[in-house]
């Protein structure tokens, strides 16, 4: 299912992330030399509706079409087919940031049967076997976000590389599955995300990051200053409960939203904050997940009448108004303020 290449075929970089299939069969791996290594690791297209990845990446790749990179390359395109209809995944894909789980002790067969599993692996095991300097996956969302980095280890590299993005850091350890999660074992590693595709300023962005760490002799190794750093704790994934549906004015659904939910990301909400109407009263239609997996919807959302509303202040994000994507992923995450840990903040402050 993957295909490793030591070239950009002619022709490539002129596509868009929709084209992508006229020339590549599915995922591929490019290897790219370059002035320094050990080779930075950079994917893009995990979800096929997310192209700011491709657009930066194809960016530089043209700028250097007759130089040499300053430093070489590992690049992976995810999701070429589900990119093709500009959809996350296709309905007959599992996610491809949920197929980097390789302890076997915790894996299903269902899982381990996947192609794309086994092409996930491939292509982790043909990265780290030589080393890598740091890996980068790079991302859009579908609701109002800032720009942001997420790492899943507080140390000095992996902040650094957020902090490079942006000073709004999210650390989380769940779910499990992501690309991120699996190569923070062996390197420094971040997912950034960008804002919405149809947003120039998250391909700019993107651009200007991606291109900085390819310019990176090393990553700095002095702690990071909690005056440049706003992190925050990912502490439970909120989903709609099996079978029951969720909309807006114009449906029926069980869970009716609030027009404007995703105004609420990267809002502190305060406790009773409204978010919907639920047509059932009985039991919220919520499944939300903490980080050992436990269901903790009672903890974070109560019914009132027939509103559905916050029980404890906490910060979402995430949230959206692609129905799609709330059932293909999640209704949202919670997020908590984190302190700095004093072996990872400077010293003196």
């Amino acid at each position: 299912m993957l295909t490793i290449r030591q070239d950009i075929p002619e022709g490539l970089l002129s596509l868009q992330a929709h084209e992508l299939y006229k020339q590549l069969d599915g995922p591929t791996l490019f290897q790219l030399p370059g002035r320094r290594t050990p080779p930075i690791f950079i994917s893009v297209l995990l979800h096929g509706n997310e192209p700011v990845g491709w657009n930066a990446i194809r960016d530089i790749l043209y700028r250097f079409q007759n130089r040499e990179l300053p430093r070489a390359l590992s690049l992976f395109i995810g999701n070429i087919e589900a990119a093709r209809f500009r959809q996350r995944h296709l309905e007959h894909q599992p996610d491809f940031n949920r197929i980097w789980l390789f302890d076997t002790d915790h894996l299903s067969n269902t899982i381990s049967s996947m192609p794309e599993y086994r092409m996930a692996h491939q292509v982790y095991e043909t990265t780290t076997a030589e080393g890598l300097f740091a890996s980068v996956d790079v991302h859009n969302n579908t609701g109002l976000n800032p720009h942001y980095a997420c790492v899943n280890r507080l140390e000095t590299p992996f902040l650094h590389l957020a902090v490079l993005f942006s000073r709004t850091v999210i650390y989380f350890t769940r779910p499990q599955g992501v690309l991120s999660l699996a190569f923070s074992r062996h390197v420094p590693s971040v997912t950034l995300e960008c804002g919405q595709p149809d947003n120039p300023l998250g391909e700019a962005h993107a651009i200007e990051y991606l291109t900085a760490c390819m310019n990176l002799a090393e990553i700095p190794t002095h702690e990071v200053s909690r005056n440049d750093i706003e992190l925050f704790h990912t502490v439970a994934v909120v989903r709609i409960a099996p079978g029951k549906t969720v909309g807006f004015q114009e449906d029926e659904p069980d869970l009716r939203l609030i027009d404007n939910i995703d105004h609420l990301n990267f809002r502190e909400l305060p406790h009773n904050t409204l978010i919907g109407w639920q047509k059932n009263q009985s039991e919220l239609v919520l499944r939300t997940a903490d980080e050992r997996d436990r269901e903790v919807s009672d903890r974070y959302f109560h019914l009132d009448g027939d509103t559905l509303r916050i029980s404890r202040p906490v910060m979402p994000s995430m949230l959206t108004r692609n129905i799609q994507v709330i059932h293909q992923d999640c209704l949202c995450y919670l997020m908590e303020r984190l302190t700095l840990p004093e072996q990872v903040a400077a010293a003196g402050e």
